[in-house]
């Protein structure tokens, strides 16, 4: 019986991460392709999901030119100055910039040490180096994602309590949001 519990323990831990990520993609691919199966006519299965992709290359070729450049910059000026639009809009912009733009943020992993004794160790990236803005010239600010979670704190601390991690920024989130279970792939 013992051998049967640990089949199906073994069974759920493969099964559950490979059915979770396909149901997610699954209900993203057939809301999108919804949406165009209603209002195009010659339409096929896929065609929201190829759509898509069109149409974020053709924005990331406009962008990529004078014309562009002005007509993105317009529409991220308007956005910007709408009270609730520029909060949504700012937050994810600059996350999406953290992780894929020019300004990568979370390409420093460190290990922090906090607490009395300084036994406790926290994995985050440091964000920011130079916090003068606010009267804190010896800290750093350091980002430190949550577990099974996408969501974080940032930390504001001294920057010999901050030490640079030798490993992939992908290795070093894999490892703080799955609760320190993955060190990611090497």
């Amino acid at each position: 019986m013992k051998k049967l519990v640990n089949y199906f323990l073994k069974g759920l831990v493969i099964f559950v991460p490979i059915a979770l990520t396909v149901l997610v993609f699954v209900w993203a691919f057939t809301s999108l392709d919804s949406v165009f199966e209603e209002r195009l006519p010659g339409y096929f299965p896929g065609l929201g999901i190829l759509l898509l992709v069109v149409l974020i290359f053709l924005i990331g070729f406009l962008a990529s030119n004078f014309v562009g450049k002005k007509l993105f910059a317009l529409v991220e000026g308007i956005f910007t100055r709408l009270p609730l639009v520029k909060l949504l809009y700012s937050a994810v912009k600059d996350m999406i910039e953290a992780f894929a733009g020019d300004k990568k943020s979370f390409d420093k992993p460190v290990i922090a040490t906090i607490g009395p004794g300084g036994s406790v160790k926290i994995v985050g990236f440091v964000t920011r180096e130079s916090l003068q803005k606010f009267g804190l010239e010896d800290h750093v600010a350091v980002y430190m994602p949550q577990s099974y979670n996408f969501a974080g704190n940032v930390l504001l601390l001294p920057k010999e309590a901050v030490k640079p991690l030798e490993i992939e920024s992908s290795q070093a989130m894999a490892f703080v949001v799955s609760g320190g279970v993955s060190c990611g792939s090497a």
